[in-house]
């Protein structure tokens, strides 16, 4: 949140306060403020207040720090960014025509998304990485045995659910690129899913910090990760919409601020030599 609170109920008190302030003041801001009804958690509508997207750029104006900042590139999709510029591309890949191109399940497919998201953004796109990397304190496989474990994992069966999100698991843990892994491998994820079932994930479905979670989990144990993939599993397969969303939230998973993720998520890479 953009006041840095993750306690609710302070922020919406927070909310409150500054809301009669800013009445108070006069401030212009506050006059594009509409209430409407929206569901909660519970499936119960409560009036809530909204800002159109001028309001909301305004409003994350006035918070004077990290967060707002980086909430606003995000929000803009700013050039300014490698994940901005990135995002970009990872909307085209709909229209590109790629996806449909590529073998679902192999190294090369998980190359090629790599190099089209990232290209000319970073000189490793698309690049198995020759040195080792780790992430909260979690090293993943090494660099130096990339020839003989990542052909076994693109081997591995995707007859099955089960067996598609073990490949997936694995080619996590594997993570072969030195940055941009989760969000190339989701949507390698998707292609098999799409392939094989005819279905696939829902992002918008799957809660972050619970996602995050399950991915840490199934180092050992996969089976929380795949209850959330399961119940998320849609057949909109071609749908666009669905398509733009999950990759707004896949870059969500992956924001760095370490106030909007669980203690120890926050990104590591090791410079050192495999």
């Amino acid at each position: 949140m953009l006041n840095e609170q993750d306690d609710v109920g302070k922020t919406r008190n927070y909310w409150k306060y500054l809301k009669g302030k800013l009445k108070k003041e006069k401030d212009q801001l506050i006059n594009v403020v509409k209430p409407m009804r929206l569901p909660g958690s519970d499936g119960r509508s409560r009036s809530t207040d909204c800002l159109d997207s001028a309001g909301i750029i305004e409003l994350a104006k006035s918070f004077p720090n990290t967060k707002a900042s980086k909430f606003l590139d995000w929000f803009l999709y700013s050039d300014n960014t490698i994940d901005g510029q990135s995002k970009k591309r990872a909307y085209d890949l709909f229209e590109s025509g790629l996806l449909s191109s590529l073998e679902p399940g192999t190294v090369e497919c998980l190359q090629q998304i790599h190099a089209y998201i990232f290209g000319g953004l970073y000189e490793f796109a698309g690049k198995i990485r020759d040195r080792n990397i780790s992430k909260g304190g979690f090293a993943f496989a090494n660099a130096r045995h990339f020839g003989t474990t990542l052909p076994i994992i693109e081997s591995m069966p995707e007859t099955t659910f089960d067996q598609i999100a073990d490949k997936y698991v694995e080619m996590n843990i594997a993570h072969p690129f030195m940055e941009g892994n989760g969000r190339s491998t989701r949507i390698w994820l998707d292609l098999m899913l799409k392939r094989t079932l005819k279905k696939c994930v829902d992002w918008s479905k799957i809660d972050k910090f619970e996602y995050l979670s399950a991915m840490r989990e199934s180092v050992d144990n996969s089976s929380h990760l795949k209850s959330l993939l399961r119940a998320a599993l849609t057949n909109k397969i071609d749908n666009r919409e669905l398509f733009m969303k999950g990759i707004d939230y896949s870059y969500y998973y992956e924001s760095d601020d370490s106030n909007m993720e669980p203690d120890g998520l926050k990104k590591k890479v090791s410079s050192r030599n495999p």
